[in-house]
């Protein structure tokens, strides 16, 4: 594998205030974490500036989910400047897109830990890409906080790793509740991606509590990420005769998994969890993926006028509706500036201190008390694919 070329590697950072809107991913190419470029005439860091890092899949199989956080953090971090900075200094971030590739978030982690130098560490979306990270920032001693890595095992790395999300053991706990009490039905079959941290944890805690609940699961089936033909196992759980079928993978297969289900005869509900949270599933998903649920972090039905705001200032920015992968990088950010704020100094160990004590936060996707094992505790939603957009059903709580 080629290295980058060396103006390549040096990453552009700006200070937040001055960003530009920006609606495309950055280029991707060989040779390791790519820097995704931060507006033009980027400013250097100094030392009137805390520089923040990003890594997040700007490009490949989940590229929606790193635009949506970037843009989500990058607003919360131009607002904190707007309003002054952190301690007299104003915040930079320096972002990476690591490809959708684990091994890539694993270099881009230790790029910012030991060459950028930064304060902290935002990202990423994919739980995979989220352990890699883990292992570089606990090692380092430099706080991370992934917006929305669900798999348990991502905090679990250390005391320096936090999140602003529910976990898969809630997650699953909901889809499970919501088929047995609200769908009211009494046989599922699920189809679990293999390779995926997330997926295989989704499915397992699905398939327990809704045993638990007196249902059955009729099928288990699987797949790998990237396949494009899922029709054997969709026959094979057809032949099971389920009442709806339990897919906990991204937007990027569940699209053509709903097509293929109704080609071959399956008109049952399919549900998921948060990874199907994309403008692109309802491309990829088109009428088959119509009468679907999934769980998820926040609605942008919520009327709450925090909720209101940030949706109206989103979409004056990028001009689109933000998804829960972009709420949760706003508040990600938002609870990242006010613990650096509180924090006695910008040492690891004082920021790690001053994150763990986030409580009672009024974040845009619910607020964020994180407990002893650095997990957000909070409620979810479940929404229904309907007319070729989410709609609003229930709210689960713990």
């Amino acid at each position: 594998m080629r290295r980058l070329a060396p103006m390549l590697l040096a990453a552009l950072a700006v200070m937040a205030a001055a960003c530009e809107k920006k609606t495309q991913p950055a280029p991707s190419g060989e040779g390791g974490p790519q820097a995704a470029p931060q507006g033009q005439g980027a400013a250097p860091v100094d030392a009137n500036s805390i520089l923040l890092g990003q890594v997040g899949s700007l490009t490949g199989g989940q590229a929606t989910f790193g635009i949506s956080t970037r843009n989500g953090i990058e607003l919360a971090l131009k607002e904190a400047n707007a309003a002054g900075g952190v301690k007299g200094k104003k915040l930079a971030i320096r972002v990476y897109d690591n490809q959708s590739k684990p091994e890539e978030a694993a270099q881009a982690a230790t790029r910012l830990i030991t060459q950028d130098k930064v304060a902290l560490i935002l990202g990423d979306v994919a739980s995979s890409n989220s352990l890699a990270m883990a292992e570089k920032a606990q090692a380092a001693g430099v706080p991370m906080i992934t917006p929305s890595s669900t798999n348990p095992t991502v905090t679990a790395k250390g005391d320096y790793i936090f999140r602003v999300c529910f976990i898969d053991p809630f997650q699953g706990f909901v889809m499970a509740k919501f088929a047995r009490e609200n769908l009211k039905l009494n046989n599922v079959a699920v189809l679990q991606d293999n390779k995926s941290a997330y997926s295989i944890g989704l499915a397992e805690v699905f398939t327990r509590k809704f045993t638990e609940m007196g249902g059955k699961v009729t099928a288990v089936e699987s797949y790998s990420q990237g396949d494009t033909d899922y029709r054997a196992q969709l026959t094979a759980i057809r032949k099971s005769q389920p009442e709806g079928i339990y897919v906990p993978g991204y937007y990027s297969e569940v699209g053509i998994i709903a097509r293929q289900a109704r080609e071959v005869g399956l008109k049952v509900p399919l549900m998921g969890g948060d990874g199907w949270d994309s403008e692109k599933l309802f491309e990829l998903g088109a009428s088959a993926i119509e009468g679907s649920y999934f769980s998820n972090h926040y609605s942008p039905d919520n009327p709450d006028p925090r909720v209101q705001k940030f949706i109206a200032d989103y979409k004056a920015a990028y001009g689109a509706v933000p998804d829960a992968l972009a709420a949760l990088g706003y508040d990600s950010a938002r609870v990242a500036v006010a613990a650096l704020e509180r924090a006695k100094d910008l040492s690891g160990p004082a920021v790690r201190d001053a994150i763990a004590q986030t409580k009672d936060f009024p974040g845009v996707a619910g607020t964020v008390t994180l407990d002893a094992q650095r997990n957000a505790v909070k409620s979810a939603v479940v929404l229904k694919v309907e007319d070729g957009k989410t709609q609003y059903v229930t709210t689960i709580n713990p």
